[in-house]
């Protein structure tokens, strides 16, 4: 079994709970002092949280969801809302006790949308835990392929014009192929320390590597 595949498996039935249950620590702490948690997932889904409740469904969690578009709930412990990760003008200062996003941060485009991203998550709650892909894992998590990501631009752009790549149709046309290689631009520790200068930045291992970066306060 190669490395990528053994990843997408490992990661599908192991990285999504421990991050989640990493997270519900921070939750707990929460509820030392409060009857309820009020978590503002950014870019997250219902199926994301229905997936996982046999980890949360003992603790009294109010969920706000906010993507590029709302969905439809499940039951009253879910609000799914349509906005801007970079720009959430809706929600008050510390509207929220904790923010959680996974794998949304490297999907919002500039350095400059990355940080009005990171600088919305640390005005909304006093807490956060905030997930990427790590640039320097030899795996390119969207395209399921080794080193892709740090090749040259030409190459990229002949590999995804060639075929189909992990989530990603084969690009027919070079618009589209920058258009593909433009969903997604990963970060390393440095960019996430500038992001988030308060907080810890953890390193999610796999076979030695890291895998992923997490921006946690609590």
């Amino acid at each position: 079994m190669s490395l990528a595949t053994t990843e997408t498996a490992v990661y599908q039935n192991k990285f999504r709970r421990r991050r989640l249950e990493r997270f519900l620590g921070l939750v707990d702490e929460v509820l030392k002092t409060k009857r309820h948690c009020r978590v503002l997932d950014v870019g997250g889904g219902v199926s994301y949280w229905k997936g996982l409740e046999d980890l949360w469904s003992d603790r009294p969690l109010h969920i706000t969801l906010v993507n590029l578009t709302a969905e439809t709930v499940p039951d009253s412990r879910f609000v799914s809302l349509a906005g801007d990760a970079c720009s959430m003008p809706d929600f008050d200062n510390n509207a929220f006790d904790i923010v959680h996003s996974n794998s949304v941060l490297e999907h919002v485009g500039s350095f400059a949308n990355k940080r009005r991203m990171a600088d919305e998550i640390q005005r909304l709650a006093p807490r956060h835990f905030v997930q990427t892909p790590n640039f320097w894992f030899p795996i390119e998590p969207h395209f399921r392929t080794p080193m892709i990501h740090w090749l040259p631009e030409p190459l990229r752009v002949a590999a995804v014009m060639r075929r189909k790549l992990g989530f990603y149709p084969k690009a027919e046309t070079r618009d589209q192929a920058y258009e593909i290689l433009g969903d997604a631009s990963l970060l390393d520790v440095r960019d996430m320390q500038s992001l988030f200068p308060n907080s810890a930045i953890e390193r999610e291992k796999f076979y030695g590597f890291t895998k992923s970066l997490i921006a946690v306060r609590g």
